[in-house]
């Protein structure tokens, strides 16, 4: 009789979860492999010509360069408020006796118990929880970069622009996979009414962020007028594949 309550949690929710993994592990892949057929590797490749630009005329653009920054910044403060936010309303619900704990038995399909109850909120608040620290080391490595680009070049020996594209690729990295942490956390929200929604909107998730992950090379331009994507120097396509969330 347990089985028969709990069977689809065991099936769906462990399917959903999958689903999202094989989506992003493919998007690795490809980072890897073709950076300029992603948004991500693209982006990736233009904020690297971005610092270098910066550090280049660093008289002239050295407050965009800081607003720049800040707006990054406050950003992924926003994320980081929110997910803490969100994890302290969920370990209020847990410690709590409110009836919002109750399922509602007739309205939601899989198990209904105590345990599962629990687990359901237990793996929302870690979620959160992850996504906070990636967004708050996000924000520490956006304050190195702030410091670093607006070092001038000939007062300075390490402190390069490949070194400064590192620092903010790191931050970039961390705040989209803070996001992505907010994006998973949706289907595992819609858990608490079944596990039917969860896979539901896992399904329907994949296919929004493959639209908005990938680019249609045929109308990408780098550099060039023709509609033609013009190979990545070395180093850049080095550090592209670094960019993954």
């Amino acid at each position: 009789m347990e089985w028969r309550k709990c069977y689809l949690d065991l099936i769906l929710v462990p399917l959903a979860v999958l689903i999202q993994a094989a989506y992003h592990v493919w998007l690795w892949h490809k980072v890897r492999t073709q950076p300029l057929n992603t948004i991500i590797g693209i982006n990736a490749c233009g904020r690297r010509y971005w610092v270098s630009s910066i550090m280049k005329d660093n008289d002239k653009k050295n407050i965009l360069a800081v607003q720049t920054l800040r707006n990054t910044i406050m950003g992924s403060t926003l994320m980081a408020t929110t997910s803490i936010l969100l994890c302290s309303g969920l370990a209020a619900v847990l410690s709590s006796t409110y009836s919002i704990k109750k399922p509602l038995n007739d309205a939601v399909y899989g198990a209904h118990g105590e345990f599962t109850m629990a687990l359901k909120y237990v793996t929302l608040l870690l979620v959160f929880l992850f996504s906070f620290l990636c967004h708050s080391l996000s924000i520490r490595f956006t304050n190195q970069t702030n410091f670093m680009i607006n070092i001038p070049q000939d007062q300075q020996l390490y402190i390069t622009p490949d070194y400064v594209s590192e620092l903010l690729e790191k931050s970039v990295i961390l705040n989209t996979a803070g996001n992505r942490l907010f994006y998973v956390a949706l289907p595992l929200l819609l858990w608490i009414f079944g596990p039917v929604l969860v896979f539901i909107c896992s399904a329907t998730l994949v296919p929004v962020l493959y639209n908005l992950d990938l680019v249609n090379t045929t109308h990408t331009t780098i550099g060039n007028r023709k509609g033609k994507v013009e190979e990545v120097p070395p180093n850049n396509g080095e550090f592209l594949t670094m960019a993954l969330a």
